[in-house]
């Protein structure tokens, strides 16, 4: 069981951000794993700064994408919001049944933790993952691809960001 755990959950190093490559036309964006990883060190970090559950947030972080290893990385207009959870809280299901049952009990609700975003922890890593997303169009475009299309992201991301201080960060990049 735990092996195809990790051979479901490795698929994530193989399945590119979509919006990178159909809205900005990049031929090889980063991966869902790319992003979790960063999602995961920011989480720690900003955990960390704000006396929060650390340990909480990595686990979160490193499972809020794991759907993705199955479904693939949806754009927002591809898929309405209640539908993208119902797929991927059943997704999750599958992919955690893989796991010891006291894991799997216990992932899952960290996972729903996420979702449901009621926690300062969740709350945060809701706008860590916006925030991430943001710092990857600041690094596209310093490679060399369009302003005009990576906006998009940053100002979605932006209207996602409550933080005074990644919202500050943000503005030095």
């Amino acid at each position: 069981m735990l092996s195809e755990f990790f051979y479901v959950v490795s698929e994530l190093k193989k399945t590119q951000r979509k919006g990178w490559k159909e809205k900005v036309s990049i031929s090889n964006p980063e991966s869902v794993a790319d992003h979790s990883y960063s999602v995961a060190l920011m989480a720690m970090i900003f955990s960390d700064i704000y006396n929060l559950d650390t340990e909480k947030m990595i686990k979160m972080a490193l499972l809020h994408d794991l759907a993705e290893s199955v479904t693939g990385d949806f754009m927002p207009e591809e898929i309405s919001k209640e539908n993208k959870r119902t797929v991927e809280n059943q997704t999750m299901e599958e992919i955690l049944s893989k796991l010891p049952p006291d894991l799997a009990k216990k992932y899952n609700l960290l996972w729903v933790e996420y979702v449901e975003s009621k926690s300062r922890e969740s709350i945060l890593l809701h706008e860590i993952d916006k925030f991430e997303m943001a710092i990857q169009a600041t690094k596209y475009f310093g490679e060399g691809f369009s302003k005009e299309k990576l906006q998009e992201f940053i100002d979605s991301s932006r209207k996602e960001i409550k933080s005074k201080e990644l919202l500050a960060i943000l503005d030095t990049i």
